[in-house]
């Protein structure tokens, strides 16, 4: 039996496309991130101590704002994950992830916006079973999810998964900044806040004798102790994620050699995060890698999901990741967790 048996429904990532603050393409912000380079930067807004705030902004041609700014970043990683998965971008059905609409600054209609200006922008007509998720940060495994039944029980071949996000707003950042959530030069347990796109390609996994990164499980949860709650932190919602992703993988946390989260700053969420997996973890391990590309990317919200997919598929192709079995998730601040198990593998053949 193949690893790949271990799950009823194993997804394979086969192709990539991104554009972040450190990076236009999937190279070369793998790279950076790899180096830990990141591309902060004063922005024009200024916090309330007279400072101007950081961020890592997406260094396009031209100074586009608002949704056609998030329709140029977003077709730029789809034209790239079509060609490289050499797929017709108007014949796979497209997820799209974008902020939750609880999200501070969130602009009005933002998902039919982005959804048609990102088609004028590629010039096409997106596949009729496209749809836009709308859950923030766990939005890219939501879409997993989605595009697992898509391809398991709707028979579809390939699907496309992408998110795309910004927190570089005025209105977004004066309420973080007043909640005490933006890294500035008053508040030093804060996030700096970033923006991308990231697109997947997935399909079923089909036998070869080259390694593919797989999804082999995916858990969701519910945190009743939010960020801004009162109530003492226990990361009920994010441990019943994480079990729930290795039960539907039909394997146990020993297997794990590290992990990739979205945590971007706040010591509440990496404190959320230590816990959880404190109360999975029964292995007694020397080391136990913890991967969040937020240090060089920021703060990218619903993109972060594909970006940690994107950034893992390139540590196993290279060689540098810390192994072959990852686990990876992440939390939105209404409370809903997700959590995805990973394997760098070869499918065997029949």
């Amino acid at each position: 039996m193949t690893d790949a048996k271990r799950s009823k429904q194993p997804l394979a990532i086969t192709a990539t496309g991104m554009v972040t603050g450190v990076g236009l393409d999937t190279k070369s912000t793998c790279a950076a991130i790899r180096a830990s380079i990141d591309n902060f930067q004063e922005t024009r807004f200024i916090d309330a101590g007279g400072e101007w705030i950081q961020a890592c902004e997406v260094p396009l041609e031209q100074p586009w704002r608002g949704t056609r700014k998030l329709a140029k970043m977003l077709a730029q990683a789809l034209i790239e994950c079509a060609q490289q998965g050499k797929v017709d971008l108007e014949q796979v059905p497209l997820i799209i992830c974008l902020a939750e609409k609880e999200r501070p600054g969130r602009v009005e209609n933002l998902s039919n916006r982005v959804f048609f200006e990102t088609q004028e922008e590629l010039g096409i007509r997106f596949h009729k079973d496209s749809k836009v998720v709308e859950h923030g940060r766990v939005g890219g495994l939501v879409a997993m999810r989605q595009a697992r039944e898509m391809i398991y029980k709707e028979k579809a071949e390939h699907i496309i998964v992408a998110g795309v996000d910004s927190l570089i707003t005025g209105p977004a950042l004066r309420v973080y900044e007043e909640q005490d959530r933006v890294l500035t030069s008053q508040n030093s347990d804060g996030f700096i806040p970033g923006e991308a796109a990231a697109a997947v390609l997935v399909t079923a996994p089909k036998a070869s004798d080259e390694k593919q990164l797989i999804c082999m499980g995916l858990g969701f949860g519910v945190e009743k102790s939010t960020i801004d709650s009162e109530e003492p932190l226990r990361a009920d919602g994010l441990t019943t994620a994480i079990k729930a992703s290795l039960n539907d993988a039909n394997c146990n946390e020993s297997i794990l050699d590290f992990k990739i989260t979205d945590t971007s700053g706040e010591q509440y969420y990496f404190k959320e995060a230590s816990l959880a997996f404190s109360r999975v973890d029964r292995t007694k391990r020397t080391e136990f890698d913890f991967w969040h590309p937020s240090d060089c990317v920021g703060e990218v919200g619903a993109a972060m999901g594909m970006v940690m997919v994107i950034v893992l598929k390139s540590a196993c192709e290279k060689s540098y990741s810390k192994g072959n079995h990852v686990l990876a998730h992440l939390g939105s601040d209404d409370g809903k967790r997700s959590s995805m198990v990973l394997f760098w593998q070869m499918v065997g053949r029949k």
